[in-house]
């Protein structure tokens, strides 16, 4: 449900998306014009083999807005690398965006690249590499940058044709203005070589020639694609954080962006409630998240006071005014702000439902309820019989105080089984003067409920009991409280509440029965063997392939494994046993 529910709350903005599976694992990283309408795809229509996988594996998500489509690009490729999800191939290897560089060399070139490790300063990394090229080539057009890989003996074509200022015969050449007009281009001021290009089209478009006035509109074209400003890498090798919140009267959402070596790797995300000060709640959360952190800076919303934050964080914490770091601040606001918008909607809402349901079992019960204790059964045929007990209270399960039994009294009797269990339970709780549940409820019917009311009855102690009871297709129909069977509708708030209760319980209690099951499986003559441990045991199973040919090995050839005499003797005395 809580899914479905997130995926109604997305937003229509740019941005990636993190699907992640049971253990919290992200699975598959993907990025999205529009939020909302591609991860909902996934839940919707026919797929491909690999992606029904995929969606069968997903049982979460999260996201990260961007400002613009080629945003969240760059942070795929980002995100893909420092998660290296099992579903993604593309982006996996060391390839990645090329870069425009400007090398420092004393001649410099003007090339796209690749490396990891840059000869120059960087620009990018640009998504549309084609549009990087075209780009290069026209600034290579423009300004009389070095082409050659190696400076040559005599001045080649593009001095002739004035691109290039040939050092290899002028000695005391000046690039200094074309490196800086080159920067500010790359930087996002074109409006010069715009204006050039238009001028450009315009004559080729007065004399008819159409083909050279259409390479000039693609110029223009690819100097905006390539120049179009994007925030998730920085190129400056920096590890920061950028944090933004927002807030209400009662709850805060933090969102920190994770910026490492100058990219946007990762993104950190809570919402808690707060009391008194909203600020001290945020500064008491940063402080314990930053415990231990080393990084460079930490870019802060102007809501924090910069004399604060100093005293919190030293000189790493800034609060940037202009340019691209307030961008990035204001980036992880609009995150934190959708967050909060949402977080009513989505936890809010489902804690009042919750309460609704607690309410009418409460009505139904007469006694308020607060702590609720789930008991389901499981055995095979008699073998491996066990009982599980889930703790509901605080409004939300406590798996901490989940518990598991090895049934003792009994192999396949579901009433004596729950006997056991409920008199194991309440015995303890007893003798440790630990406090009693609400309401213990029983998954089974009638006799169930009666068998756990007479151990509750001979412990003397006062405790509601009631039972999930299912119809012949093992589905929740009603309740059992008081000798009534109650019908429960489907569709009411109790109905799901209770539903949720059993099928915990059933899913608790089934796993513990299949490791169960398991190790019994796996279960040796040998075990219950003294001085015969896990590694002995191993190492007399390489040595003979069956128990018969243990028995018949001499004392000798088992001291020659290294066993000590005392286990020998063990194992010796344990056979003789067993064949008498």
């Amino acid at each position: 449900m809580l899914l479905k529910d997130k995926l109604a709350l997305l937003p229509l903005e740019p941005g990636c998306y993190l699907m992640k599976d049971k253990s919290d694992q992200v699975i598959y990283v993907g990025k999205a014009k529009n939020l909302k309408n591609r991860v909902k795809s996934y839940f919707t229509g026919a797929h491909n083999q690999k992606t029904t996988k995929l969606v069968s594996e997903i049982v979460d998500f999260s996201y990260v807005m961007t400002r613009t489509e080629q945003e969240s690009l760059v942070l795929e490729m980002n995100l893909i690398k420092q998660y290296s999800p099992k579903y993604n191939i593309r982006l996996m290897d060391d390839k990645t965006y090329p870069y425009i560089e400007l090398t420092t060399e004393q001649y410099p070139k003007l090339q796209i690249v690749r490396r990891k490790k840059p000869k120059g300063r960087l620009f990018g990394p640009y998504p549309n590499a084609y549009a990087a090229r075209e780009t290069v080539r026209l600034l290579n057009r423009i300004y009389p940058f070095r082409k050659c890989d190696h400076i040559p003996k005599k001045a080649c074509l593009y001095f002739h044709i004035g691109q290039c200022l040939a050092p290899c015969i002028n000695e005391d050449v000046n690039y200094d203005q074309h490196i800086e007009n080159v920067i500010k281009f790359l930087k996002g001021d074109t409006k010069e070589v715009l204006n050039y290009l238009k001028n450009e089209m315009q004559k080729a478009s007065d004399f008819m020639q159409f083909e050279k006035a259409a390479e000039y509109r693609d110029m223009m074209m690819h100097i905006e694609q390539t120049t179009e400003k994007q925030l998730i890498n920085l190129n400056d090798f920096k590890d920061r954080d950028i944090v933004g919140f927002a807030k209400t009267n009662e709850d805060v959402a933090i969102q920190i962006l994770m910026i490492r070596q100058g990219k946007m790797i990762d993104q950190h995300q809570i919402v808690f409630s707060y009391v008194g000060e909203y600020m001290e709640a945020i500064y008491n959360y940063l402080i314990q998240y930053y415990e231990g952190h080393q990084i460079d800076e930490i870019l802060l919303s102007p809501e924090f006071n910069i004399e604060e934050a100093t005293f919190y964080f030293g000189t790493k914490a800034i609060i940037p005014k202009i340019g691209d770091k307030k961008k990035m601040v204001d980036l992880a606001e609009k995150n934190a702000k959708y967050d909060l918008e949402h977080y009513y909607m989505l936890y809010r809402h489902k804690d009042e439902k919750k309460r609704e349901a607690l309410d009418a079992l409460s009505d139904v019960i007469k006694k308020e309820v607060k702590k609720i204790e789930v008991f389901d059964n499981a055995q095979l045929f008699g073998t491996a019989p066990i009982s599980a007990m889930i703790v509901f209270e605080n409004m939300d399960f406590n798996k901490k105080s989940y518990r598991k039994y090895h049934l003792k009294t009994t192999t396949n009797d579901d009433y004596q089984a729950m006997k056991e269990v409920t008199y194991r339970r309440y015995q303890k709780l007893l003798i440790d003067q630990q406090p009693m549940p609400d309401l213990i409820l029983i998954d089974g019917g009638k006799g169930q409920v009666n068998a756990a009311l007479e151990m509750i009855d001979a412990l003397n102690i006062n405790v509601l009991v009631a039972g999930l009871k299912k119809n012949s297709r093992h589905q929740l129909e009603a309740l059992v409280f008081n000798q009534e069977v109650i019908p429960l509708l489907k569709h009411s708030e109790l109905y799901k509440f209770l539903l949720e209760l059993s099928e915990e319980v059933h899913r608790f209690a089934i796993t513990f029965h299949r490791s169960v099951r398991q190790k019994q499986a796996n279960k040796s003559y040998l075990d219950d063997i003294k001085g015969i441990g896990p590694k002995r045991k191993q190492l007399l199973l390489q040595n003979y392939k069956s128990i018969e040919e243990i028995k018949k090995a001499s004392f000798a050839e088992l001291r020659k494994l290294n066993l000590p005499e005392e286990a020998i003797k063990q194992l010796k005395e344990a056979i003789h046993e067993k064949d008498n």
